[in-house]
């Protein structure tokens, strides 16, 4: 960075000046994501476009309030150098004024993607992947964050499939208040814990909810509670939950159990770290018991 550079701010980005785009864009809730190979280093990575209007709706929610500042999702990703949390290179503007990540390109696809394949592209793997999941969420709140989406479209293989990351930091926010305070009600509605649907107070334990029915759907191919799109789906979630051995009989009863500690509908019963998760699993060896 020059002289300039530095006092006039960081250097906006020039999206086709910088980067060749390999594939067309894939577009999500909040933003645009290309494989791109970029010009000054060679490297292939991926390359996330937020859009402007969505993005201002989420962070105009905790403007004017004294004191307060929102980071963006860019510089809440680019804290995390960790193996199960996709890496962000950099992050900034663009010459149009809108945010960008660079991030690492992993080459695999969807935990959402590989659940809808018929053939069980899992079999013998899910611990390691439950684990991998579990250590990289408790990473995100030990650094002090909540990350509020958490489901399977947003955890991805690398292109081995050694490896299942985090990502997609778009609706994190810092574990305090105002940002727990009652009435932000953001997320995938199949994934939100009770409190969060009722726009109550909300902490690290939303997150805690929502990984426990991803790791159930990991399990099973099914929701512990009707499927469905909006909220209406997601006001049956302080119901009991269908008992995972309904949809896999076999299953460690001590990874049954573990599950099921997440998604309790009462967030003081529910699990309350990953690490106490983590303990409860130690010595669990094969997802099935037979």
């Amino acid at each position: 960075m020059s002289f300039l550079e530095k006092i006039l701010g960081k250097k906006k980005l020039d999206v086709t000046k910088r980067f060749e785009l390999l594939k067309a864009a894939i577009t999500g809730t909040m933003s645009q994501f290309y494989m791109a190979k970029d010009r000054e280093t060679g490297k292939i990575v991926g390359l996330k476009i937020l859009d402007k209007e969505k993005t201002r709706q989420v962070e105009e929610r905790f403007k004017g309030i004294k004191g307060v500042y929102k980071p963006r999702e860019g510089e809440i990703a680019i804290q995390f150098k960790h193996p199960y949390i996709v890496e962000t290179l950099e992050e900034g503007f663009t010459t149009d004024g809108r945010q960008y990540i660079i991030m690492e390109y992993l080459g695999g696809t969807g935990l959402n993607n590989i659940l809808m394949i018929k053939q069980d592209m899992l079999a013998g793997a899910r611990l390691t992947y439950i684990r991998q999941c579990a250590t990289a969420l408790g990473v995100v709140h030990k650094a002090g964050f909540i990350h509020r989406d958490y489901c399977p479209r947003n955890l991805m293989f690398t292109e081995d499939g050694t490896k299942l990351k985090l990502t997609d930091f778009g609706l994190s926010l810092p574990n305090k208040a105002p940002f727990t305070n009652p009435g932000n009600r953001t997320g995938t509605a199949n994934y939100m814990a009770p409190e969060l649907v009722r726009r109550r107070a909300t902490s690290e334990r939303v997150d805690i909810f929502a990984f426990g029915v991803t790791m159930y759907e990991m399990c099973t191919r099914e929701l512990p509670w009707p499927r469905g799109d909006n909220g209406l789906a997601a006001m049956t979630h302080d119901q009991p939950a269908e008992p995972i051995q309904s949809y896999r009989a076999t299953i460690n009863p001590t990874l049954a159990k573990a599950i099921h500690w997440c998604i309790k509908s009462e967030p003081k019963e529910r699990c309350p770290s990953m690490e106490e998760f983590l303990k409860m699993i130690k010595n669990v060896e094969s997802e099935d018991v037979y």
